[in-house]
């Protein structure tokens, strides 16, 4: 059987993370993929559309379709996958604001695909609502990746640590208050940002690792403590938890804030903290500063949590999707 993958950004995280990992999956279980970058232009598109015609399916990543794509793309396809694993149907800056054009759009989408593949329960509510074929597939992570011998630092520090992209480091920035505040009571915590943009702060140390996939598993585990603050609103709910489990595979506890998969992600008081406000990460994180034996065992907690989501597992349950759709 064969199927044609098409994505709007072929070096988006998402499509390397929750795809492009698979087709090596795929290819083994007699699933030949051809993937392909959604052009712009009505014609473009409709032209590769059309190839849809050549395939048992078609597997459509995140892109949200307006009324000529869907005509076209459901007119040409023999089955259609849906995969998302954001809030798609609200928008990152204006989460609040009703986007009526957006949710018109997502709920197309939802309607005519064959099944719907959601990263997590939250997403998958919104598409129960118009398609009841919905199954929830996690984002998965290689989790041997985090087993590479690399020593630690071992210089007396203790390191706070936040992985992300630009976008989103104005999540880490809105807990700056609590990260001052300890950074003025522990002279030897600092705060590793593995990212493509970084920020200063007065009171601590901050360590600027830009982000490459090759180092992301060392940087993880030469830290000590995981944080994973979000803010709380429709958009956020519908985030993935992927920092939380990389922080699990590498053995590091997690301070997160309790939205969304979160609150599942990081079991509150075995393998890390909730928190909520500015006195809670002050509290939440001082308390993992000061006790390396809670750390060590917060950490073990979630490395033995995480191995349900390596991508051995997450790949075998993609495979099963497929296959059992396509021989429907």
């Amino acid at each position: 059987m064969n199927l044609l993958i098409l994505t709007n950004n072929l070096n988006r995280a998402s499509f390397r993370l929750r795809i492009e990992v698979y087709l090596d999956t795929l290819q083994a279980n007699g699933i030949d993929c051809q993937v392909a970058q959604l052009p712009s232009g009505n014609l473009a598109r409709r032209k590769l559309f059309k190839k849809a015609a050549d395939f048992d399916g078609v597997f459509l990543h995140r892109k949200i379709l307006n009324i000529f794509d869907a005509f076209w793309l459901r007119r040409y396809s023999r089955k259609i996958i849906y995969d998302y694993d954001d809030a798609l149907m609200y928008s990152d800056r204006k989460p609040g604001r009703n986007d009526r054009s957006r949710q018109r759009r997502f709920r197309r989408s939802v309607e005519l695909s064959d099944l719907v593949i959601s990263g997590n329960s939250y997403l998958a509510e919104h598409a129960q609502k118009f398609n009841s074929s919905v199954e929830i597939l996690p984002t998965g992570l290689n989790t041997r990746a985090y087993k590479v011998e690399t020593k630690p630092e071992n210089d007396g520090r203790i390191r706070l640590v936040w992985i992300g992209s630009k976008s989103t480091l104005k999540y880490l920035a809105e807990i700056k208050p609590a990260l001052e505040e300890i950074g003025s009571r522990f002279e030897n915590v600092v705060l590793r940002i593995i990212c493509d943009d970084f920020f200063d702060l007065q009171n601590m140390i901050v360590e600027k690792h830009q982000w490459h996939k090759d180092t992301e598993a060392a940087d993880l585990i030469t830290s000590d403590i995981g944080l994973a603050p979000l803010p709380d609103d429709r958009f956020t709910r519908g985030k993935c938890g992927f920092k939380i489990l990389q922080y699990a595979a590498a053995g590091l506890p997690v301070v997160a804030c309790p939205v969304g998969v979160n609150a599942e992600y990081v079991r509150d008081g075995v393998t890390g903290f909730h928190a909520i406000n500015t006195s809670q990460w002050l509290d939440r994180v001082s308390k993992l500063i000061k006790d390396e034996a809670l750390r060590k065992q917060a950490g073990q907690a979630g490395k033995n949590n995480v191995q349900g989501f390596d991508n051995s597992v997450i790949g075998k349950r993609l495979v099963n999707l497929i296959v059992g759709l396509l021989e429907a």
